[in-house]
């Protein structure tokens, strides 16, 4: 008994390999850190490549350069302008709906967003105004269902998920339609 308790003191006093213990604490506090920043990175640029898709597209149907307008049509226009929404034809939802100057009653719900499990996708409303209704106020809300680069770690665990493990990216913007 008294060997084990000398070699237990003895192996207690010694002082290598703390090194490696500290790399071993330190380590995953880092990378976990290097990997929320990263996700977080990669959702900001693909937000903001979303945005900026968005904007360019519906500048595009305000000036009239598109020819009766629908929702394929548009969302291969957005696709066409952001390229880091992987997938991006079968994940994007674009609502267009018009907004009453009358009673200014403006859409509280939430933009329709793509199921990905589901076989039959949710139904957008798509009106692109009334013909012959000059000035009339339009509301754009597009959704982009994205997967987490990382989703155990970081951000990836605190981002509100669909059923497929993916979260929405949303831009909306409204414009009015030019008279003709």
């Amino acid at each position: 008994m008294k060997r084990l308790a000398r070699y237990l003191g003895r192996a207690f006093r010694r002082e290598d390999g703390t090194a490696s213990l500290e790399f071993v604490l330190v380590v995953p506090l880092v990378l976990a850190l290097f990997m929320a920043s990263f996700e977080s990175g990669l959702l900001m640029v693909r937000h903001t490549m979303l945005e900026r898709a968005v904007d360019m597209t519906i500048r595009e149907l305000r000036l009239g350069h598109y020819v009766n307008p629908n929702h394929d049509m548009l969302r291969t226009e957005i696709c066409s302008r952001t390229v880091v929404i992987p997938d991006c034809a079968n994940v994007l939802k674009i609502t267009l709906r018009p907004v009453s100057t009358v009673a200014w009653n403006i859409p509280d719900d939430q933009a329709v967003c793509a199921d990905r499990d589901a076989v039959i996708q949710p139904i957008t409303e798509f009106n692109p105004g009334t013909p012959g209704m000059d000035e009339e106020i339009m509301l754009v809300r597009v959704c982009a269902t994205v997967d987490a680069l990382f989703p155990t770690t970081g951000i990836g665990l605190e981002l509100p998920k669909d059923s497929g493990g993916g979260y929405a990216l949303i831009a909306e913007s409204a414009f009015v339609n030019e008279p003709s």
